[in-house]
């Protein structure tokens, strides 16, 4: 699947946004996703997409 966290799947969501009127149109939040490349231990490279909140807490890490 497009467009989903590798460690948290978090993913896209569709929710309806309201006017004034309380008249409903579908709208979709897309997660603030990072794409970033991490070194394995045998050399090769991996490329994973990370959400923002979790690449900031395993900044270190990465």
């Amino acid at each position: 699947m497009a467009r989903v966290c590798d460690f948290t799947g978090k993913g896209t969501k569709s929710w309806n946004t309201r006017s004034h009127s309380m008249r409903a149109s579908k709208r979709t939040f897309k997660p603030n996703l990072i794409y970033k490349k991490i070194k394995m231990e045998d050399g090769s490279t991996i490329r994973i997409k990370v959400s923002s909140k979790i690449y900031k807490k395993l900044k270190g890490f990465i």
